[in-house]
């Protein structure tokens, strides 16, 4: 009968403790930087893009169109320029995965190949263990996270949202009274009341039961907000041009003429 604990992680052994090969190389392992999870379970595998480079140009298309939508927008222009960074540093990842429902970007990922541990004991030199200063790899994306990232924006797909609609939903994402540090906080969350009753508006004519549907799309946005920024720098940027601060790269974008 097997003693492991209902739930247990299938790559671990009993009692939720490591494999045995994890145990019988442990002092080893500690002068090896280690990923932030050593489950290698199918859902917390990592994996990359399929198509990188395609992908890759169609995320910064995206950013080039929250650009565009930005200057356009007034009331954003107007506010004090540190309330402005705040808002694309709290409201650019799902304003992003707002322009990738919009325009419909698709992209596959794979499993990316994971160093073997024995690999890395074998080849660590332990006279450079003690002073070397080196950090761990950053960990890939998972799986599991980018499955969720996907669930969320077939979810917008499923609504059949307008270009007006996504523009107002787009409003009451970004202006977000709650982040620490505003100075025109006050009239933040009047612009986000305005951009509430905008999609309601646009949503009424055409649809009987519009609370109900505004409701559904509120909820759908929320979900948004659970998808890490980390996630969606290591996955569509990172590949291909980096380590970047997004936040900032739209800041400096708007800053263009």
């Amino acid at each position: 009968m097997s003693t492991s604990q209902p739930g247990a992680c299938p790559c671990q052994g009993a009692a939720s403790r490591p494999a045995i090969l994890y145990t019988l190389l442990s002092s080893s392992l500690r002068a090896v930087p280690q990923p932030r999870s050593s489950c290698l379970c199918r859902q917390h595998r990592p994996v990359q893009l399929c198509a990188p480079y395609r992908t890759c140009r169609e995320a910064l298309d995206v950013l080039a169109k929250t650009v565009a939508f930005l200057r356009n927008l007034p009331s954003f222009c107007q506010l004090p320029p540190q309330d402005k960074r705040q808002l694309l540093q709290g409201g650019w990842g799902p304003l992003f995965l707002l322009g990738l429902a919009q325009d419909a970007v698709t992209f596959e990922v794979a499993e990316a190949p994971v160093p073997s541990i024995l690999k890395k004991i074998l080849l660590e030199d332990p006279s450079s263990s003690g002073g070397s200063g080196q950090l761990p790899d950053r960990p890939q994306p998972s799986l599991a996270a980018v499955q969720w990232l996907q669930c969320c924006l077939e979810s917008f797909w499923s609504l059949e949202l307008s270009p007006k609609e996504y523009a107002c939903l787009k409003g009451t994402i970004l202006f977000n009274p709650d982040l620490p540090g505003l100075h025109a906080s006050s009239h933040i969350e009047h612009l986000q009341q305005e951009a509430h009753w905008a999609l309601y508006d646009v949503l009424e004519p055409w649809c009987p039961a519009a609370q109900g549907r505004l409701a559904r799309v509120l909820l759908m946005a929320s979900t948004l907000k659970s998808i890490p920024t980390s996630l969606l720098e290591d996955l569509f940027f990172r590949p291909i041009i980096g380590d970047v601060d997004i936040a900032g790269l739209l800041g400096d974008m708007l800053l263009l003429r």
